[in-house]
């Protein structure tokens, strides 16, 4: 007997694989889910073992009982099988009296067939029908439907009928005939039926399947070829023999299916009978009396190792049947039946509730949403994760028996995210080891630098000198007063450019301050000199894109892009500056209508005096020092230009995006303009 700290199946973990195919054929959901590993819970379990017939990895195994069947037979008493009514599809290439012989072979001393006890359940059947007209009955010869009924519907506990199983009842004529010091061990394709022995004790002493059955002769050395043919011993069966297959209860007890009144209904599958009994509780059922198999009838039990199909089998059934029916003798049987009419044939059963509660609607969704259901269209009830519904996987998720990851189109989007993940991790990498050339390319500017501005310093201190000077003497509302002023902002600018240019060799920290990006734009062009045939559209975003900033280097980029533009244009075209807001930060883009940069020139065009300009044009500078300015801002410049006519109208677009907050640590925050004020 299977001890009760022991699980009737178990999982080999190394063969355990994240198919979820065991999750999928489990009536009563008795699979956790852990870290990808599937484990029997045994208080949710009913014992169909149907995960191991599914289990094409061969990772679930049951409780082996061959041990403990050989040590009875070598104890010297005597010991009877009692041999389920299925044994002519897992022996059927055999004939019955050989096999009864091999048995005999092993050391029974007595070979019953439990198709005897099955009659005389079925005049329990029978007489318990009649006697209570109207009360609704559920057949009990399948240990796994009980156990089904007693953990998930304990409100049809009461409409179990009170008989035993034909094993049982089996099992007590034998003890009567032969014995009360007979052992009996059953033999059959159920599994579920080792449970059910270790519930009656006192009449079944163990049980194996087929299968092991097989293991016991091959270890014994017992075959067709080394026993003799022996009768199976008595008392003999008449239609119990059809029981293994479904609506063989019925038959057997002579209850046929009407279709007109509908008294009698019969079901078997692990599909059919849970719904069944679902229908059976809501009220949708009028039958009097349901035979339920949890497998597709007893021929299609876990314990058989047979390959044949369902059809084949039943094939073989009948042909015993037929035979073993019409060689009977009648009155041998009936006065069989009328010596053990009076045996206590009996059955209590007591409800084991083993259902969850339901999870409450919050934390339900809150799961659903974790999974990536956020509208019922996103429940796509695939059953991949072997739950029929996405909410009943929910509910195994909140109830600790199922994890999210076994939702299949789930995993595929996070798959698909880690891998978008991964890519732009990929190319961020490949910008960042761009930006470190572009770097060490910059620091080459440093020596260069130092040296301009120095020169360029002293003339402009000349030229900003005398301007003011200038301005000091003139009418401040002369023309001659305005050029003046002109000619010092322009100047100031010039030495904050130099300054600039400086700074960023040096790596010196901007002066970041409170800032109107689109303020900064259009203070640009009220002083900018455009050429008459160049088209400038300027798109302000509707919002006012405070940032902090340096104004000052910022404008020096505005004004190498804009310049820029306007020689790729030449006296014509159409200058495009938009403003905008991206999350937490702001951007501005400067677009033309220009020749375009060719695909070979995009990688150099910030590195420092690279220029495709005449000698004497320009220095190559100007686009290096503006990629400086807004990577020591934290910020970013892209751009996307097209120079093939035949590809779409030519152009280049240069975008900036700089944070609305200074992320260095070390930058230099001063007061907004406004706030100075």
């Amino acid at each position: 007997m299977t001890p009760d700290d022991q699980p009737l199946v178990r999982t080999i973990k190394e063969r355990c694989k994240a198919c979820y195919t065991c999750v999928r054929g489990c009536p009563a959901k008795a699979i956790r889910i852990s870290g990808g590993q599937a484990e029997v819970i045994k208080e949710r379990c009913i014992s169909c073992a149907n995960c191991v017939l599914m289990c094409s990895r061969g990772a679930k195994e049951t409780k082996q009982s061959g041990a403990a069947v050989k040590a009875l037979l070598g104890s010297g008493a005597p010991v009877a099988a009692a041999l389920a009514p299925s044994f002519p599809v897992e022996f059927g290439g055999i004939d019955p009296l050989r096999f009864a012989g091999m048995l005999k072979a092993l050391g029974f001393k007595y070979v019953c067939e439990v198709a005897f006890g099955a009659d005389m359940v079925s005049l329990q059947y029978r007489k318990l029908i009649n006697e209570n007209p109207g009360k609704k009955f559920i057949s009990t010869a399948c240990p796994a439907v009980v156990s089904f009924v007693e953990k998930y519907h304990p409100a049809l506990v009461p409409s179990l009928a009170p008989i035993v199983s034909p094993m049982v009842a089996e099992a007590r004529v034998i003890r009567e005939l032969y014995g009360k010091d007979v052992k009996v061990i059953f033999i059959g394709p159920c599994v579920a039926k080792k449970e059910e022995t270790s519930r009656n004790t006192a009449d079944i002493e163990e049980s194996i399947t087929f299968a092991e059955l097989r293991a016991i002769f091959k270890d014994a050395g017992v075959d067709r070829n080394s026993a003799l043919d022996s009768q199976f011993d008595p008392p003999h069966p008449a239609k119990g023999v059809l029981y293994p297959m479904g609506g063989g209860l019925l038959n057997s007890a002579e209850l046929e299916e009407d279709l007109l009144n509908g008294r009698f209904l019969s079901a078997e599958g692990l599909e059919s009978f849970p719904e069944v009994l679902k229908n059976l509780e809501h009220g949708d059922i009028d039958a009097d009396f349901i035979d339920l198999l949890c497998c597709n009838g007893c021929i299609m039990g876990p314990g058989i190792s047979v390959k044949t199909s369902k059809h084949a089998r039943e094939a073989a059934l009948r042909r015993y049947a037929r035979k073993s029916y019409f060689s009977i003798r009648l009155n041998d049987w009936e006065e069989s039946v009328r010596r053990f009419r009076g045996l206590d044939y009996s059955a209590t059963f007591a409800p084991e509730d083993r259902r969850m509660k339901m999870p409450g609607a919050d934390a339900l969704q809150a799961v659903l949403e974790k999974m990536g259901k956020t509208r019922p269209e996103d429940e796509l009830n695939c059953g991949a994760c072997g739950y029929p519904t996405c909410v009943e996987h929910a509910v195994a998720i909140i109830r600790g028996i199922a994890e999210s990851e076994m939702c299949l189109p789930y995993t595929i989007d996070r798959l698909k995210t880690t891998a978008d993940e991964l890519t732009v991790s990929y190319n961020q990498l490949g910008k960042t080891k761009q930006a470190l050339m572009q770097s060490e390319k910059l620091a080459s500017m440093g020596q260069l630098a130092a040296g301009v501005a120095h020169e360029l310093n002293n003339p402009l201190g000349v030229v900003l000198l005398y301007a003011h000077l200038l301005a000091e003497q003139c009418d401040k509302g002369s023309r001659t007063y305005a050029d003046a002023k002109m000619i010092t902002e322009q100047a100031d600018r010039c030495k904050k450019i130099v300054g600039g240019l400086l700074n960023f060799a040096r790596k010196n920290k901007p002066f970041f301050r409170q800032t109107s990006l689109v303020k900064l734009v259009d203070n640009y062009f009220k002083t900018a000199l455009l050429p008459e045939g160049v088209r400038v559209t300027v798109d302000r975003s509707g919002e006012d894109l405070q940032a902090e900033m340096d104004p000052d280097q910022i404008i020096q980029v505005m004004a190498n892009l804009i310049t820029n533009a306007l020689e790729a244009m030449g006296s014509a075209g159409s200058l495009t500056i938009r403003t905008f807001p991206e999350a937490n930060s702001v951007c501005f883009s400067v677009g033309d209508s220009g020749c375009g940069i060719k695909p070979e020139n995009s990688k150099k065009i910030f590195e420092p005096f690279f220029t495709t300009k005449q000698i004497g044009k320009g220095t190559g500078l100007g686009l290096a020092v503006s990629y400086g300015i807004i990577k020591v801002h934290r910020g970013n410049i892209t751009v996307a230009s097209n120079s093939d006519p035949a590809a779409g109208p030519t152009g280049t677009t240069f975008t900036v995006k700089l944070p609305r907050v200074a992320r260095d640590a070390g930058a230099i925050k001063m007061k907004s303009d406004a706030a100075a004020k």
